[in-house]
């Protein structure tokens, strides 16, 4: 995400690290790196200009602090600037309304608003799983769009409004809002028709899709690899829908993040979401402060606490950690635990991204899918397995492995590989247990206060 932004970002902070201080001169020089960044990432140019001017006006009028050197205090002035620049703040949905709050999902053909629509289901269910949720298909021109989203209401568990390409989409959406109101639902997501390009006829049925069901939420699903064609598309259906927020899709295949950094400016609407993947918990909040450390290459920490607090079933960590207290052995049962809420926070490429520095640099050197890939084999190989193998591995010899093996589609090969693995994984869980895990705590209780409220 925004690899080159980052990669131009740090050369010019490495410059400024030379300089004993901030001048005007070291600060033209760095100015004229940050425009020609911003360019590359097809920023805007009324974004660009005003940026770069709002970064000259806080570098030559600020004085720095004693304990600062030249290269934190630019770096502060630029992180403040991004932040301020895609909106400060995360902006949440807003779904107080009389039920059911109607969310209207608008764009182009292929930006992923159906995919959207189930991910945001989810993302609601899970920040409250009482809500009430509906989901509707009110695109009658794309082949399989309502089975599409159909499959994704089962996939994230909420209900699905039934719907037929024969029918006309401002009837099917009032009959879907018809229904949530007798029903009791809580929110209604209605997916709508893309085409290929902007056209009125499309700008004219989705108007009269928003007048009829009124949203309390208009949100705009756009590729964020468009770039500022992007923003300009943004900027065409807010003058016919009003809209209430963007959502940036495939954030994860953009390396230069012009949209991110110009749909506010230009448009006025906020980004509330971002999509990251095809998965369904790829749906983030759009947390400007969070981006813009990310962009400036220090990772995004509060987002990674957040999916690792996410991803972690506590009851098996605490049934672990009585387990490993009582000096029993680590097995592959808990390997397994622990390879499986591995994936529930996103998976190994999704957590090192939002590491900072060097860390979150090893993401972008593993191929896409390939750790996911890794940890589904392993996962299949110790299914293989019957109980008491699981329960004791020291049972494993040739004649076991060799059934295994067949059992999971693999080689004998993978499956000692596999084993290693566990041996790796076994030897650093022995801390746990006994006086290790005692001077764990210790340690543990030594680093409480570094994420405040956390």
């Amino acid at each position: 995400m925004l690899d080159n932004l980052t990669q131009r970002f740090g050369k010019v902070f490495k410059n400024i690290r030379s300089q004993g201080s901030l001048n005007e001169d070291n600060i033209k020089e760095a100015l004229r790196e940050v425009r020609l960044a911003l360019l590359e990432a097809d920023v805007a140019l009324p974004v660009v200009k005003d940026f770069v001017n709002q970064i000259k006006e806080r570098a030559l009028g600020r004085e720095i602090g004693k304990h600062l050197t030249a290269e934190q205090a630019f770096f502060g002035i630029v992180n403040e600037a991004l932040t301020e620049l895609m909106g400060k703040e995360n902006s949440k949905l807003n779904l107080a309304a009389t039920p059911p709050a109607v969310i209207l999902m608008a764009g182009l053909q292929g930006a992923g608003k159906t995919t959207t629509a189930g991910k945001l289901a989810r993302l609601i269910k899970e920040q409250d799983a009482k809500k009430k949720i509906l989901l509707v298909s009110a695109d009658i021109y794309r082949p399989a769009a309502i089975e599409q989203l159909r499959l994704l209401s089962e996939q994230v568990k909420v209900d699905f409004f039934p719907s037929d390409v024969s029918q006309n989409p401002v009837d099917i959406a009032l009959a879907a809002q018809n229904y949530a109101k007798k029903h009791f639902y809580d929110v209604l997501i209605v997916d709508t028709a893309g085409r290929l390009a902007i056209d009125q006829e499309m700008m004219a049925e989705i108007a009269a899709i928003h007048a009829a069901v009124k949203p309390v939420e208009t949100l705009f699903v756009i590729d964020a690899m468009l770039g500022q064609d992007a923003v300009n598309t943004a900027k065409a259906f807010d003058d016919t829908l009003a809209l209430t927020g963007v959502v940036l899709t495939k954030m994860d295949g953009d390396s230069r993040g012009g949209a991110a950094l110009s749909v506010r400016y230009v448009t006025g609407k906020p980004i509330k979401f971002i999509g990251v993947g095809e998965k369904v918990n790829g749906l983030e909040p759009f947390h400007p402060d969070r981006i813009a450390s990310r962009i400036l290459g220090m990772g995004d920490v509060m987002t990674l606490i957040e999916d690792v607090q996410k991803g972690i079933d506590e009851e098996a960590a605490v049934e672990m950690a009585k387990k490993l207290q009582k000096g029993k052995g680590f097995d592959l049962n808990d390997f397994r635990e622990q390879i499986r809420q591995m994936r529930n926070m996103g998976g190994l490429e999704n957590l090192l991204s939002k590491m900072p520095g060097e860390l979150g640099q090893m993401s972008k050197h593993i191929p896409e899918g390939t750790a996911e890939k890794a940890m589904g084999h392993v996962e299949a190989i110790i299914n293989s397995m019957t109980p008491k193998e699981r329960a004791n591995p020291a049972l494993l010899k040739a004649s076991r492995k060799k059934r295994i093996a067949a059992g999971a589609g693999t080689t004998v090969q993978e499956v000692n590989k596999m084993l290693k693995q566990f041996e790796q994984s076994q030897q650093m869980m022995k801390m746990f247990s006994g006086k290790g895990m005692a001077k764990l705590m210790k340690m543990a209780g030594g680093m409480k206060g570094i994420f405040p409220g956390r």
